[in-house]
């Protein structure tokens, strides 16, 4: 694909983002039994777009002792990262053909624990600093369930490319064979993404904000579109690996973003310590149980050549 064509696949995603944190306004609006925005332009389609500029307009305050280089940084790290990912999306044809792309997908995600912790360190803030020691070790616990699961998925689909296992998925789907896989996968999300109900990072009951408290104007909206991309994104991702790929793929997106809305406004968040109990005791398990599972079907039932 060319450098045009990727350039307007990002310009895409940023008005997915856009459009998708409408969406969840609107819906969580509906579950409160309220409306949600409705008066910028025709049932408030233009309310995101008046959103980013006047956050991108206002001033911008810098904390006396705080680490200003990496404090300024952190946000475009952040939203390089999201854009990073969509290098391996795939819909007719990718941006560029990864024959390791779920390994690129692992690389980059476990370069996001940096965005929360540096946020936090160098905002010199005592709640920014717990709000990332809180996301740090979640993000990380919950990781590392993800990846066992992610690999059990590539060794029985036979291939590291996200476009092969979604063609792998033709006659089958692999959540109808494996529903509790499924849902573990999903809850894995929910953590590595920091949406409810494990928000702790940004526990506004708690820490203010979290680790992004002392970040406004560019910052918090650089911090707001990084999140809201990097869900979109892996709804995309699950899409393809449970949910059969190419064919009904864009039905299948807007379930399970509709889904991340959904536990937003029905769950309340979790207490931290049964967050790491639940994540070391039970899903890391569990994970492992089911990267087994996956791995003796594949030697028995398909040919390894």
């Amino acid at each position: 694909m060319s450098l045009v064509s990727f350039f307007l696949l990002l310009v895409m995603v940023m008005i997915s983002v856009a459009f998708f944190t409408l969406m969840e306004r609107k819906i969580l609006g509906y579950i409160h039994v309220r409306k949600g925005p409705n008066k910028v332009g025709f049932v408030g389609v233009f309310q995101p777009f008046s959103d980013v500029v006047s956050l991108f307009l206002s001033e911008v305050n810098f904390m006396k002792m705080m680490n200003l280089f990496i404090y300024m940084l952190v946000p475009f790290f952040s939203l390089i990262l999201m854009l990073l990912f969509w290098l391996v999306f795939n819909w007719y044809y990718s941006v560029i053909e990864m024959e390791y792309g779920l390994v690129f997908f692992l690389c980059i995600s476990s370069l996001g624990v940096y965005v929360i912790f540096l946020g936090g360190w160098s905002s010199n803030s005592k709640y920014a600093l717990l709000g990332s020691f809180r996301g740090l070790a979640q993000i990380i616990s919950y990781e590392v369930s993800l990846a066992m699961l992610l690999m059990g998925l590539v060794f029985f689909s036979g291939s590291y490319g996200l476009m092969d296992v979604s063609l792998f998925q033709e006659s089958y789907w692999v959540i109808w064979g494996f529903f509790s896989l499924s849902v573990v996968w999903l809850i894995s999300l929910l953590a590595e993404t920091s949406r409810s109900p494990f928000d702790l990072s940004e526990g506004e009951s708690e820490l203010v904000s979290g680790f992004n408290t002392e970040y406004g104007s560019y910052g918090f909206a650089m911090l707001f579109m990084s999140e809201y991309g990097n869900i979109i994104y892996m709804s995309m991702l699950t899409s393809h690996l449970l949910l059969g790929g190419q064919g009904v793929v864009c039905m299948n997106l807007l379930m399970v973003m509709y889904i991340f809305l959904l536990v937003r406004g029905t769950l309340v968040r979790f207490r931290y310590d049964k967050l790491m109990m639940v994540a070391w005791s039970g899903i890391l398990p569990f994970s492992i149980l089911m990267m087994l599972i996956l791995f003796m079907l594949k030697l028995y039932f398909f040919s390894m050549f």
